[in-house]
């Protein structure tokens, strides 16, 4: 039998079974976390008058909405794995400290995101490729959203913490009871009280209030390994530099990802009109589902693969590797054939329009090609910040987006008549250059590390 003392020792039993223990839980609870948005876009782009032009403006609003997620991430993801590896090492009161700085710090840029973005955000929907008729939907779910952040951050932030202490079905949790919460209050406001994508939003921000006070609730109670207390909660200086430079992995993935959002659909906008920013949408809002089970067992490997490393488990850590890589090369490849064979089920989750149908199925086709390599960056990317190397965790999610995707969205579309093809055809030539650059470079780094050490 396994005790609770043992659960949250993962340098004891196998790996394999730690990392599916904490896997299934959090990637239920990050499925569970998407239904804030998806839900959102699947009932906005089945509204009964100007269904597409709300789902699109809706579309508009994910370059902020990922900046908020950017910013949970800088300190959330940066925290955790140094909290996970504190636990590994015993340094109990250092680990405390961590979680406290981590929580100032995302109350802080919570407020100050709000205020920046209700200030700038016309000419920010604008820049991102509204037009007169996707705009008043874009700053209608905008407006609202912004003022519920500082709960997104909260709820997506210190949710790592529950998990980095082997609570994976605590904060599962988390998001269920928020999810839940959406799932009833959003047909209650768009449709009944016939409020639309206001109603939308305002679902959400009441939802990720409930989950951040969840989350505090646990975090300073009594079942917590380590507690969140006051007197951690001031800013350690030191400990915020090494937050950071291991977050920025993570704020980098999410902000070129806000970047990449922003260069695409202004050049969709250029190209192709409001309805392929539509197309777009949807092919985010089916990407993002997908991908879940990869999310899902990169992060579980962390908090493993950052605890055994910290108690100096060398072989354990490999083992990790191994089987997170393997895992999620399955998985991509299987989803892949899927998607291809079966794209319309999909698409029609989220809109009906039979013009959108049309264009959406070879743009799905182009965009998801070798979806597969994708998995290949994920486990790189997880190892790296597992083991705290921040530099490499950054260069690599800087070079397939800023280096590799930006650009070939804004020249592919002139080359060769491709137009909008090109938008699409970006994706995949990133997965196959940048996937196997990270992964390649992880196993001629980490791997004879390991190996030596071990």
């Amino acid at each position: 039998m396994i005790t609770s003392g043992e659960m949250n020792d993962f340098s004891q039993g196998s790996v394999k079974r730690n990392i599916l223990r904490l896997a299934g839980p959090m990637t239920l609870a990050q499925l569970i976390n998407l239904l804030y948005n998806i839900i959102d876009r699947m009932y906005i782009g089945h509204l009964p008058e100007n269904a597409t032009l709300a789902l699109t403006g809706l579309g508009l609003t994910f370059p902020i909405l990922m900046l908020v997620t950017a910013f949970s991430n800088l300190f959330g993801m940066g925290g955790a794995p140094l909290f996970s590896i504190a636990r590994g090492r015993q340094e109990d009161d250092h680990a405390s400290d961590i979680m406290g700085t981590t929580f100032t710090m995302l109350l802080i840029s919570g407020i100050v995101l709000t205020v920046i973005g209700l200030l700038i955000k016309e000419p920010l929907l604008y820049l991102f490729g509204a037009s007169d008729q996707t705009f008043p939907y874009a700053d209608r779910y905008l407006s609202i959203y912004l003022l519920g952040s500082t709960f997104v951050m909260f709820s997506l932030g210190m949710n790592n913490f529950i998990n980095a202490q082997g609570f994976a079905k605590k904060g599962m949790l988390t998001v269920l009871i928020g999810a839940v919460l959406n799932i009833l209050l959003d047909p209650i406001f768009i449709f009944v009280l016939k409020m639309g994508v206001q109603g939308a939003a305002l679902a959400t921000v009441i939802s990720q209030f409930v989950s951040a006070l969840w989350v505090l609730r646990f975090l300073t109670g009594n079942e917590a390994v380590i507690r969140l207390k006051k007197d951690s909660l001031k800013v350690h200086f030191p400990l915020l530099k090494e937050i950071v430079a291991l977050g920025t992995s993570g704020f980098v993935m999410s902000f070129t990802n806000s970047a990449v959002q922003i260069v695409c659909n202004a050049t969709l906008q250029n190209f192709g009109g409001d309805i392929y920013v539509g197309v777009m949408t949807v092919i985010n809002s089916i990407r993002e589902v997908v991908s879940m089970p990869v999310n899902g067992i990169s992060s579980a490997s962390q908090p493993v693969l950052g605890y055994n490393y910290g108690a100096k488990e060398y072989k354990r850590v490999k083992e990790g590797i191994k089987f997170m890589s393997a895992t999620c090369i399955i998985y991509t490849t299987l989803i892949w054939i899927l998607l291809l064979l079966f794209p319309r089920p999909f698409i029609h989750i989220f809109n009906s329009n039979s013009k959108l149908l049309t264009l959406g199925v070879p743009a799905m086709t182009i965009y998801f090609f070798g979806f597969f390599m994708m998995s290949l960056q994920f486990s790189g990317q997880s190892t790296f910040v597992s083991l705290g190397r921040s530099k490499n965790a950054v260069f690599f999610s800087l070079f397939r987006k800023v280096i590799i995707v930006i650009p070939l969205t804004l020249i592919l579309p002139h080359i060769a008549g491709l137009g909008v093809n090109g938008v699409f055809l970006a994706e995949p030539i990133s997965n196959f250059i940048g996937g196997t650059a990270c992964f390649i470079t992880m196993m001629r780094t980490v791997w004879p590390m390991l190996s030596d050490r071990e």
